[in-house]
This record gives structure tokens, sequence and C-alpha cells, in this order.
């Protein structure tokens, strides 16, 4: 298969496929004769050449797949025009600290933003897929150990979580809340344009941006 045939493959995979994929796993397309590194070299190529228009392949960090660029939002948005669930202040400042703290326990949590931390709160992030326990540190009482999940990163198009802003001050508590949520319209416009895919009657794969459900 030439290189033209391989791209046409894997661009035709990403698209109908209803979640990210790894390069290792689109291996069994071509019955394991491209390596993982081959496959990644074509996406490289194939990322280039949608580089002009309103769909963007890039790679997140459960894998790779086509989405709607940002700018594109306020005309998808005209076909889907509900408004996306909004989070408080206290929710953002939560998982920011997670996000650049963990693994943290709720004490921790409670500690850097000086005030109780709502049960619900940390449900909701919880639900919502963003966080999950990944342990318990070996303390009395043994707490939960929360960090981000994958799907936090791919919600804010990032493969890993390299890829978050620098913390504004990083010797204070506050700091890693300031770089995340200090102003929360900035993490929520993020959520809000998490690119999401849907089916239409056709069974074909519309890509739409939004806050994913």
């Amino acid at each position: 298969m030439n290189t033209a045939d391989a791209k046409r493959v894997l661009e035709t995979a990403l698209i109908c496929s209803q979640q990210p994929l790894l390069a290792a796993e689109m291996a069994v397309l071509f019955n394991e004769d491209l390596t993982a590194d081959a496959i990644r070299e074509l996406l490289l190529e194939l990322q280039q050449e949608w580089d002009s228009r309103g769909v963007e392949l890039v790679e997140l960090a459960s894998g790779w797949r086509f989405q709607s660029r940002p700018e594109m939002r306020e005309y998808l948005d005209r076909l889907h025009p509900e408004k996306p669930p909004r989070y408080s202040r206290a929710t953002l400042e939560t998982l920011a600290i997670i996000a650049y703290r963990q693994p943290v326990t709720r004490g921790d949590i409670e500690d850097i933003r000086g005030v109780t931390v709502n049960s619900l709160l940390l449900k909701q992030l919880e639900d919502r897929g963003w966080i999950e326990v990944i342990g318990h540190r070996s303390t009395v009482g043994r707490p939960a150990l929360f960090a981000t999940t994958k799907h936090f990163l791919d919600d804010l198009g990032l493969a890993s979580l390299d890829q978050l802003p620098p913390m504004d001050n990083p010797g204070g508590q506050l700091g890693v809340v300031s770089s995340l949520a200090g102003d929360e319209s900035d993490l929520q416009a993020q959520l809000d344009i998490a690119p999401v895919e849907t089916v239409d009657a056709d069974g074909k794969t519309i890509l739409l941006t939004g806050t994913p459900t």
C-alpha cells in the first residue's frame, strides 16, 4: 500500500470513529504491516494536509481524532444553540488544584482553598469524568487521592499535563488556582468548546463544538 492510500485509510478510520484512536490501535488497519511509529509519521503528514480547513487532526491524551476548530464554534452553535452547563468558581478552583497538584486529598484541597470542600462538588467532577480516585494516602483514615483523567485532557484539547499553562506564582498556595481558575472564564471557555462527535440519520459522523455529554 502506498503512502497516499495509507493516509486515506487512516483518515477514514478517524472520521468514522466515535473515540480517539491510538497509533498502535490503528496498526490493525494494515494487518500490522505498519509500525506505530510509521503510522504516527503518516498522521503528522495528514495533520498538515488539514491545516487550512475548518476541521483539524489533533493528538490528545487518549489518541488522535478529527475535531472542529475553535473558531468554527460561533457557526456550529447556530445548529445547536443550547447552552452548555456552567460551573461555579469553587468547582473550577478545585479542578485547577487537582490538575496542578495531583495526586491530592480532599484535605489538601481544603488547605489550599481555605474552605471546606463540598462532597457534591467532587462527585460532580467525578461524574463528569474529569477526576478519579487513584489510590489512598498512607496516613490516618487513608484519605482518597484524586487526579485528573485522560477525559479531562481530551476535553481541554491537551495531550498531556505538561501542556497545562504554567502557574503564575508556583510559590504561593493560591498560585495554583490563579493560573487555571483565577479568571474562571478562561477555563470555562475551554470546557465549552470541547469538540464532540455526533452521528446523523445516514450514519455519518458530524464534528461539533460544545461541552460533551
